[in-house]
C-alpha cells in the first residue's frame, strides 16, 4: 500500500525520502507544493524530475486526493459554501467555507458525528463515530484552498466548530491548529483560531496550561440548570457554573476574551428573564455572548424566535452591561448548521 504522507512533518517525510533514495531537498520541495501552492498531484510539481515523479506515484498518495465531495451547495449570496465529504473508510464529515470582509473562514470538523447528544443539533443524531486524525482536519482546509487558489485566495481563519467535541480529540485537533501555525505550512495566527465546546473543563484546563492565545468559545445555550441538562447533557458532568469559572481562568491566562454561544430557540430559552440571568451570570466576565437564531432542524422540533424576541434579548444583555452580538446568519438557505447535510445525505441513501 502506498504512504499517505499528507500531515507528515518536514522531518518525517525527510526520513520516507531518504529511505527510498530520494534526496533530502526534495521533501522540502515537496512539502512547499503541498502547503504553499496546495497542490496535490505530484506530477503537477514542475521542479521534480520525472524520475522522481515516478517513484513518488509508485510509494506515496496525499490525503486530499482519497477524500471524495459526495455533496457542494453554495449560498445564493456566494459568500457560503459547503462540502460533504467521504473519507477514506467510507465515512462522512461536513466543512464549511464562509466569505468575509476580511477574508475567508474554514469551519472544521473534529470528529464523525459527535457524541454530546445536544438536543438541538443534527451532529449528533447518530452518535460519534471516531476522532478525525491529524491530517483529516488539515485536509479540510486545504481542499478549500485549493479552490481558492485561481483567485489568489486562502483561508486565513479556521474555527473547529463543525460535528463534533473538540475537547474529546484534543491531540489531533490541536495538533492540526499547531501544524497550520507553522511558517512553512499556512502560516495561520493563532489568534485566528477559534475551538468551540460544549464545556468540557479537562480540555479547558489543558488549554490554559498550554497557554496558546488561541480563542475559546463555549457553548452555553442556557443558564437555568435543568434547562441546560436537559438541551445538553453534558451539563450533569460538567455543570455551566464550573465551565464559566474554567473558561474566565483561561481568559485571564491567555489575554483572550470568551466568546459564549447562545442558541434562542423560540419558547424554550428566549424570555426576558433567561436574558436577565445570562447577563447575571456574565457582566464581570471576561465575555461576549453570541446569540444564534436557531437554524430549524426538522429531526428536533425547535424553531426560529421572531425578530421582535431576538432584539428583545439582545437589548436586555446590553442594558446589563454584558457585552454581546447577533451572529451574522451564513449559508442558512443550504443547510449550513452542523450535521444537517450529512444527515439528509444519510436519509437519502436509506431510502435507496
Amino acid at each position: 500500500m502506498k504512504q499517505d504522507i499528507f500531515g507528515l512533518t518536514i522531518t518525517d517525510l525527510e526520513k520516507a525520502f531518504l529511505a527510498l533514495g530520494l534526496k533530502k531537498f526534495r521533501a522540502k520541495q515537496v512539502f512547499q507544493w503541498i502547503y504553499q501552492k496546495s497542490v496535490f498531484d505530484f506530477n503537477e510539481m514542475h521542479n521534480l524530475s520525472k524520475k522522481d515523479i515516478a517513484i513518488l506515484e509508485e510509494n506515496f498518495c496525499l490525503l486530499p486526493r482519497r477524500i471524495t465531495v459526495l455533496r457542494q451547495q453554495n449560498s445564493a449570496d456566494g459568500m457560503t459554501s459547503k462540502l460533504l465529504l467521504s473519507l477514506p473508510d467510507g465515512n462522512s464529515i461536513e466543512t464549511v467555507l464562509m466569505h468575509h470582509d476580511y477574508g475567508y473562514s474554514v469551519c472544521v470538523s473534529s470528529q464523525v458525528g459527535c457524541d454530546m447528544h445536544c438536543a438541538f443539533c443534527a451532529s449528533g443524531l447518530n452518535g460519534a463515530i471516531r476522532n478525525l486524525t491529524l491530517p483529516e482536519i488539515v485536509a479540510q482546509v486545504y481542499l478549500f484552498n485549493e479552490r481558492l487558489k485561481p483567485q489568489g485566495a486562502f483561508v486565513s481563519r479556521i474555527v473547529v466548530m463543525g460535528s463534533g467535541e473538540p475537547m474529546l480529540n484534543y491531540d489531533n485537533v490541536f495538533g492540526a491548529l499547531a501544524f497550520l501555525h507553522q511558517e512553512s505550512t499556512s502560516f495561520m495566527s493563532y489568534r485566528n483560531m477559534t475551538v468551540s465546546t460544549c464545556g468540557i473543563i479537562p480540555g479547558i484546563k489543558r488549554m490554559t496550561d498550554d497557554a496558546k492565545p488561541i480563542n475559546l468559545a463555549v457553548s452555553l445555550h442556557a443558564v437555568k440548570m435543568d434547562l441546560r441538562s436537559s438541551l445538553m447533557p453534558v451539563n450533569k458532568g460538567f455543570a455551566f457554573t464550573d465551565v464559566l469559572e474554567a473558561a474566565e481562568e483561561y481568559a485571564l491566562t491567555t489575554g483572550r476574551e470568551i466568546t459564549y454561544e447562545y442558541i434562542l430557540l423560540k419558547d424554550v430559552n428566549d424570555s426576558e428573564e433567561d436574558a436577565l440571568l445570562l447577563s447575571n451570570f456574565l457582566r464581570y466576565k471576561h465575555a461576549t455572548v453570541n446569540l444564534i437564531p436557531a437554524n430549524p432542524v426538522p429531526e428536533k422540533g425547535f424553531a426560529r424566535p421572531d425578530e421582535k424576541t431576538i432584539d428583545k434579548f439582545f437589548k436586555i444583555l446590553v442594558k446589563n452591561k454584558t457585552n454581546a452580538t447577533v451572529r451574522k446568519e451564513m449559508g442558512k438557505d443550504i443547510a449550513a448548521a452542523c450535521g444537517q447535510l450529512r444527515a439528509k445525505f444519510a436519509q437519502e441513501e436509506k431510502k435507496k
